[in-house]
């Protein structure tokens, strides 16, 4: 616009001219005033609405309901927005939020026209209240075209480098802003006790410190503003609270955990991400002890908003609504369902797909089955974070202010963290890494299949479209690049099933050493990823049996969501490399590994079962541990928690404490100085434990307390000091509070421990 004085005109009444007028005004109306905050400036708004626009306000649609075609499988493709659907979704309608794609991945073109749309549609409302629009970027802008993809979360956490994920969800946040969008549904902070539920990938692994911590780090990243003072993201805590730990290990089937683990495991993330100032959680979609969490007041009401004092909103997961009347049964209508979830607490449903949700909501408000004090409450909420987003002074330019995606520094730092994020489990007399003169030869389902580094929320749901990165090399390709083709032989035709008859296999392998095979499972998340066996299948096991009695060096390299089991071939093994899910940047960093221009520095973020049918946690309890007086035995892991090799030598040693005793109120100061006694630099992690003694409540083996990583040339040695609060050792006693009680503990790190004495003086 020229805001130029000699371009000035005389404004008549043109009935144009009137309506512009009048929409600058809005526009200034809705300017932050210094002296108000988001929630005062919301709190107005909110008594201007009605019923049926507070209604809205707590729908959320997927996008499916604004595009051309049939909802949901019968979309016009390629995908055109519906201007009769944007009408009555945004004007008749009235919908707070929109999210998703739909089945495939956007340009930051398609994000803009999208913009456009919700920001023309909003202003033809009454009140011209703003869209937030949410989506799952999980590992970076996946659903952007030409947005840096990083590791999944499981190997952020076998990173245990928490100044590269801050980095990282700071890139992620500039990305997602710059498509338009204002929430993410990340980080997810389920604690992953069942290695056999399909979204284990998708956790920071079995350790609550360790999700606290890194989730707590994400959260901040996502929410800071940009150097430039534009907002960041809303970041949206999942799934609370429960959800990784059901029985079956199936997705979205029931849980059973006593309210003591519940409050010591599975809600200390939460309430750590809460105090960094997480603005949204969505709800577990499960039930835990009989109860759906979308209709418990106890953890909705009393837990979340008493005690955690959350002050932001709740959204449901997919139909989470509804499945309280379809699946879970405890609701005899979806009239009812409504009212039940409402009533317990949740503010936004995530619908998706029809408007019943809407309808039902007003008619019982109406009919006084929901009061409007609690609708008032949810609206408030929804209302204050669109305040605080920015997103009433946000127009579809917005993005222009963002620098271009995919730029060469987060590219740089993806690699950094899938390499850092590879945990070298076993490296029997050095076959690692593979000497520059040795042919290999590369096989197994997952090397040369790129959907096999990134796992589901790739550009898809199920994450099995490579039309996007197609460019990104494959761990085949990676080597042919980086040790050479003329080095490197590959034998296709190996599956997760089924492998090649044996003759074929040998015939492959007839000239070279070694044998690197690329085993796990296809992507996956979510229902479609439920399995009934955690054992790795025989198929594969089979090219480790083969191989290694064919006189083969045998290194296996494990691209997988889940610890899929293999204790009877592991011994077949040379050396084994867990790569998890490692993202776009996963392929060259494996390579990397293996040849040795890259040191493996990452720790095992979980306990790696050795047998399918039995799994423990590291922090498990003495009755569990191995008692070689009695079968069956008992802890006794393939790979333990915190487990990962380096090709160099770390050695500890002064380990110290500040003092001998301590008050409740005091600090523990931690020293150790630790040394690279190595030929090749390289990072490592620390990890420091604490065991209580003696406690009224059985007392774990141990419990990680902190970690550091640290980088160390050969011959280089640091000195680390860590601080931890005595109340950071505290459980949750008898009465479901937690507690520190006085006595004896012992604080461990690598071999070395310290003897501490409580007391309550």
């Amino acid at each position: 616009m020229d805001r130029s004085y000699s371009n000035r005109k005389k404004i008549g009444l043109n009935p144009k001219v009137i309506g512009m007028v009048m929409l600058m005004a809005t526009w200034i109306a809705c300017q932050p005033a210094k002296e108000k905050s988001a929630e005062e400036r919301a709190n107005a708004l909110l008594k201007q609405m009605s019923l049926e626009e507070k209604a809205g306000q707590m729908t959320q649609f997927s996008i499916e309901m604004i595009l051309r075609g049939e909802t949901p499988f019968k979309l016009e493709k390629p995908h055109q927005l519906d201007t009769i659907k944007l009408r009555k979704v945004l004007v008749d309608m009235g919908v707070g939020s929109i999210l998703n794609v739909p089945g495939n991945t956007f340009t930051l073109a398609q994000w803009k026209e999208v913009s456009e749309a919700l920001y023309k549609y909003r202003m033809q409302t009454r009140l011209k209240i703003p869209v937030l629009y949410g989506i799952d970027a999980i590992h970076g802008a996946n659903y952007t075209v030409g947005a840096t993809l990083y590791p999944q979360q499981i190997n952020l956490a076998a990173s245990f480098n928490t100044d590269l994920i801050t980095e990282m969800a700071t890139y992620t946040a500039h990305d997602v802003r710059a498509s338009g969008l204002a929430w993410n549904f990340s980080p997810v902070l389920d604690v992953a006790r069942n290695p056999r539920w399909p979204r284990f990938w998708e956790t920071f692994g079995e350790d609550p410190m360790v999700a606290a911590s890194l989730g707590s780090s994400m959260v901040k990243a996502y929410q800071m503003p940009s150097e430039e003072g534009l907002p960041g993201v809303a970041a949206c805590l999942k799934h609370y609270v429960g959800y990784g730990d059901a029985r079956s290990g199936m997705d979205r089937t029931p849980a059973y955990i006593p309210e003591r683990q519940m409050r010591e495991i599975f809600l200390l993330p939460f309430a750590k991400a809460i105090e960094a100032g997480a603005q949204s959680i969505m709800v577990n979609s499960g039930e835990v002890n009989g109860e759906p969490v979308h209709a418990s007041k106890f953890f909705l009401q009393t837990i979340l908003r008493d005690e955690l004092k959350f002050e932001g909103i709740t959204v449901t997961d997919w139909e989470d609504v509804k499945n309280l009347y379809e699946r879970h049964k405890v609701a005899a209508t979806y009239k009812e369902a409504v009212a039940i979830a409402i009533n317990a607490g949740i503010d936004m449903a995530m619908v998706p797909l029809d408007t019943l949700f809407t309808h039902y909501l007003i008619e019982n408000v109406k009919e006084g089955l929901i009061p409007m004090s609690r609708i008032n409450e949810s609206v408030l909420r929804i209302l204050t974070l669109k305040f605080k987003l920015g997103l009433f002074e946000q127009i579809p330019s917005f993005s222009d202010q963002y620098d271009s995606i995919g730029s060469k520094q987060s590219k740089d730092l993806a690699l950094t963290l899938a390499t850092q994020s590879l945990v070298l489990l076993k490296n029997s007399n050095n076959a690692l890494p593979i000497a520059v003169e040795d042919k290999i030869l590369v096989t197994g389902p997952n090397a040369d299949y790129i959907n096999a580094l990134n796992g589901g929320w790739t550009h898809t749901w199920q994450g099995r479209d490579t039309t996007y990165n197609s460019e990104v090399p494959t761990c085949l390709e990676a080597l042919n690049r980086l040790k050479g083709k003329d080095k490197v032989v590959y034998l296709p035709g190996n599956t997760y099933e089924q492998c090649l008859p044996d003759e074929q296999l040998l015939l492959a392998a007839k000239n070279v050493s070694t044998v690197v095979l690329f085993l796990g499972e296809d992507t996956y998340t979510e229902k479609p990823g439920d399995i009934m066996d955690l054992e790795l299948p025989e198929a594969q096991q089979h090219l480790i049996k083969i191989y290694k009695q064919a006189g083969k060096k045998v290194v296996l390299v494990l691209l997988q969501g889940r610890p899929r089991t293999f204790s009877k071939t592991e011994p077949y093994c040379d050396a084994i490399i867990f790569a998890g899910l490692p993202g776009d940047a996963g392929g060259t960093a494996i390579a990397k590994v293996l040849i040795g221009t890259e040191n493996p520095s990452g720790k095992l973020p979980f306990t790696y079962p050795r047998y399918a049918g039995f799994h423990l946690s590291y922090d498990c309890k003495y009755t569990e541990v191995l008692n070689k007086d009695f079968k069956p035995l008992g802890f006794d892991p393939l790979f333990s928690f915190g487990s990962g090799l380096s090709y160099t030598n770390f050695t500890y040693s002064n380990f110290t404490c500040n003092q001998e005793n301590y008050k409740f109120t005091d600090t523990i100061t931690m020293h150790v100085s630790i040394s690279n006694t190595g030929k090749m630099e390289g990072s490592h992690t620390a990890l420091f434990y604490s065991k209580d003694e003696v406690a009224s409540i059985t007392p774990s083996l141990k419990k990680l307390r902190a970690f550091k990583k640290i980088h160390l040339k050969p011959g280089e040695r640091k000195n680390i000091t860590l601080q931890i609060p005595v109340q950071s050792l505290a459980f949750v006693g008898l009465a479901n509070k937690w507690l520190v009680e006085p006595g004896d503990f012992k604080l461990s790190v690598d071999t070395l421990v310290q003897n501490i004495t409580i007391t309550n003086k």
